[in-house]
């Protein structure tokens, strides 16, 4: 099974009618409002038409293909489509702005963009902006007109499991994102493992139905579930994102027996009024990562079954998970490094540290080749791939801790990323935008603790002179960053600051904006725009 084509392809042909894609009823869609289901041999018999629509128009092993069409149904018919033919794909975030999109067409290189008709017209704005030819195909109107690619395929012989499957962009820390490489191997490696860590998460071959409201442009839509459940002859239930009201009846209406969440799920469905569809769902158990320990029991008495908690990177591919019992419980256990997926807890000097002690987790595949089932690196930046990787270790980032029994328990991240309802979002992106108000002299973002969404983007802002740092500034720093960042990104807390701390290289001291313990929100002057954090339409 070389791609995640073949594998489909052969997994369908002993599985034709048993259902891969379900989608719930929402009155009022754009698309599918009354729901349906797609079986293996549905699937297929769809991504065979497209994919000789692509391979008459010139497609072919090396091309990318840039795909915008959310939590839909043909996301994944396009995808398997184009990995048949060695396309690999370019999954988009449907909230970024057009600057951000830009950035990311930039980077990548694609040929087309497929994307729903009212996103036509951005991207034929962007493509008239850049340096080379991108086409714009209309998924929902396209009446089988595919754009040719402006350049032949760069690579010859036919795909296999090193070729590229996907570039996954990802938050880092420097201000842009990051495309990770991820190869057809990278794929069905995770998905397999995903579906065979067994304990209190054992999936029955061809009998699941697992609720994913993850989206596909993320590693954990895209390859831990959807090539899970792939791998292990299952069927992905896809709502369109997480909707908290109506996640039990979903479930009652589309029999889902597990769950996949974020860590924002458990306390966003424990702030739910009771329901008596709560306990009548067949739920077995949720995987997912992020969660409040403090919250686990309160959620696992109400609804009826258990979560395990998870820790994984777009770059691993592979997660840990917190599933077998007696799991600890109260703090953020994430698993044991079980199956040749080794860890270990290091210090700055890159010696492992004694039980107990917080330090970097890095990890690595214990056979001969230690990247084995990892991302393939980061996209024109191999010198930050062998950085990640230097030692012969992957480098998260994370500070964690390890116990003598084996268990890691998450600390935090070493770099000052943001994590919000399961969005990794880099500081220094924030704060490019801001320092571009003729307002701001500086500015410090960091996390502030949020109760709903794990972390809230926090902004510290030192004025320049002549500004008065009142509520009107702060609700133009806000809109100023909500027009040009995706809406998750912008400050949820903007607080003025007289002056911020300086390192002697004149780099803001983020470790000294805020005493040891102090809980920034308490700051008198502070400016709270969480509830105006909203999917406004606007990209």
């Amino acid at each position: 099974m070389f791609t995640v084509f073949s594998t489909f392809a052969a997994i369908a042909a002993g599985l034709d009618r048993r259902p891969y894609l379900c989608v719930p009823a929402s009155p009022g869609r754009a698309y599918l409002p009354a729901g349906t289901e797609f079986s293996y041999g549905d699937v297929l018999t769809r991504v065979l038409a497209l994919q000789e629509l692509y391979r008459a128009a010139g497609y072919g092993h090396g091309h990318r293909v840039a795909i915008l069409l959310e939590n839909r149904p043909d996301f994944y018919f396009h995808f398997l489509a184009l990995n048949g033919l060695g396309t690999g794909i370019v999954p988009l975030n449907p909230d970024l702005r057009p600057a951000e999109l830009q950035y990311i067409l930039e980077h990548s290189e694609p040929e087309l963009v497929v994307t729903l008709t009212g996103r036509v017209e951005v991207f034929q704005d962007i493509a008239g902006r850049l340096a080379r030819p991108l086409a714009v195909l209309d998924a929902e109107r396209s009446e089988g007109q595919v754009p040719p690619p402006a350049s032949p395929p760069p690579r010859a012989g036919v795909p296999g499991a090193e070729s590229e499957g996907a570039i996954l962009y990802t938050s880092g820390t420097t201000g842009r994102p990051k495309g990770c490489i991820g190869t057809n191997r990278y794929m069905l490696t995770t998905g397999q493992w995903y579906a065979s860590r067994g304990g209190i998460t054992g999936f029955v071959h061809g009998q699941e139905r697992i609720y994913n409201p993850m989206p596909l442009f993320h590693m954990a839509g895209l390859c831990l579930v959807s090539m899970g459940m792939l791998m292990s002859g299952n069927c992905v239930i896809l709502p369109d994102r997480f909707h908290p009201a109506r996640l039990w009846s979903d479930a009652v209406e589309t029999g889902a027996t597990v769950l996949h969440y974020l860590g924002v799920v458990p306390a966003m469905l424990l702030a739910q009024a009771a329901d008596p569809l709560e306990r009548a769902h067949k739920i077995r158990f949720g995987l997912g990562g992020g969660a409040n320990p403090a919250l686990m029991d309160r959620f696992e008495d109400r609804f009826g079954f258990p979560l395990a908690e998870g820790w994984g990177m777009t770059e691993t591919g592979r997660s840990t998970f917190n599933n077998h019992e007696p799991r600890p419980k109260g703090r953020y256990a994430i698993g044991r490094p079980v199956d040749g997926f080794e860890a270990r807890i290091v210090g700055d000097d890159e010696q492992e540290l004694p039980y107990g002690k917080a330090g970097e987790l890095v990890v690595r595949h214990g056979g001969e080749d230690p990247r084995f089932g990892f991302f393939a690196g980061y996209l024109k930046d191999p010198a930050a791939t062998e950085e990640a990787w230097r030692g012969g270790w992957f480098h998260t980032g994370d500070v964690a801790s390890q116990d003598e029994d084996g268990m890691l328990f998450f600390v935090d991240r070493k770099k000052h990323v943001v994590r919000r309802a399961g969005e990794n979002i880099a500081a220094a992106e924030v704060e490019l935008v801001l320092l571009a108000h003729p307002s701001v002299k500086q500015v410090a973002v960091l996390p502030a603790p949020d109760e709903l969404r794990e972390e809230e983007v926090l902004a510290c802002v030192e004025l320049r002179d002549g500004y008065a740092p009142d509520l009107d500034l702060a609700r133009t720093l806000f809109a100023w960053c909500n027009e040009r960042l995706a809406y998750y990104k912008a400050p949820g807390w903007v607080l003025f600051v007289d002056e911020l701390p300086l390192t002697g290289t004149q780099k803001v001291a983020k470790t000294k904006v805020f005493a040891p313990g102090e809980d920034p929100r308490a700051r008198p002057g502070i400016h709270d725009f969480r509830s105006a954090k909203k999917r406004d339409g606007k990209r």
